[in-house]
């Protein structure tokens, strides 16, 4: 069994609320070694850091543009505060979201470029989301010198060579499997460096619909996240060992080099 990392986990979720554990034994069961917690708001991010210290894993701290209007006035020292624990290995989810607007468009704004400001001064990896915003989210990209990841992306080739070429890595998760929606993505995978995919599932969110038998709940898992190994490793024509390894190393590389350092 080759060992695999899940680079986007949402385990706060309610969804997972009354089986934590076996959702983390499960994945463990088939190969999912480590995971990182994602935190959409501070009071996720807190729960996300508990969890990653309880399990052993990993965990982001941040404000998802869904959120960008609740913050609190001291949101950002907050923040501050949350990223500097221990196993808090990245700053976000930020981004913008013009798909759903859930927060007005300007709120997003200034809450995320708080957010990249920060992870700068702290020489923090930013985990970035971004649905529908390319050309305002580029510009504010620009503004920075960041290192991270674009967790679950779904964009187009004018978004990949731009994300590519700032130097980020690209998470890909189950939208690969979705016959529906995932075509562009697929072709897409060939132009993605190996030494820049990071594997998620964005549990409990895109469950992958290629999996057989057909899970009798729509919830993602961690545990699944082999299912999209072996997509993205048949779409690069390389072994899914292969595949493991080097976006295993990748997570380390992005998340844990100065704990690995230390």
């Amino acid at each position: 069994m080759h060992t695999l990392i899940d680079a986007g986990v949402n385990l706060t979720s309610t969804q997972f609320d009354t089986e934590r554990d076996a959702i983390v034994t499960r994945a463990a069961s088939q190969g999912v070694e480590s995971m990182l917690l994602i935190g959409c708001d501070l009071q996720s991010s807190e729960h996300s850091h508990t969890l990653a210290k309880q399990y052993g894993q990993y965990a982001t701290a941040g404000v998802h543009p869904h959120d960008a209007k609740g913050v609190p006035d001291d949101f950002i020292a907050q923040l501050r505060n949350l990223v500097s624990q221990d196993r808090v290995v990245a700053i976000g989810e930020c981004g913008l979201d013009f798909n759903r607007d859930y927060s007005p468009r300007p709120v997003q704004q200034l809450i995320c470029g708080v957010q990249l400001e920060l992870a700068q001064t702290l020489d923090m990896p930013v985990y970035l989301h971004e649905r529908d915003a390319f050309d305002t989210f580029s510009s504010m990209l620009d503004e920075f010198s960041l290192r991270g990841v674009l967790h679950c992306f779904t964009g187009d080739k004018r978004a990949l060579r731009h994300y590519l070429d700032y130097g980020l890595m690209i998470g890909l998760t189950g939208w690969l499997c979705d016959e529906r929606r995932g075509e562009t993505l697929r072709e897409l995978v060939r132009y993605i460096p190996e030494d820049r995919i990071l594997l998620e599932t964005d549990a409990p969110f895109l469950l992958p619909r290629t999996l057989k038998p057909k899970p009798k709940s729509r919830r993602n898992e961690p545990a699944y996240l082999p299912e999209i190994a072996q997509h993205v490793a048949a779409l690069k024509n390389i072994s899914v060992a292969q595949l493991a390894q080097q976006t295993s190393d990748n997570f380390r590389t992005l998340f844990l080099a100065k704990e690995i350092a230390d």
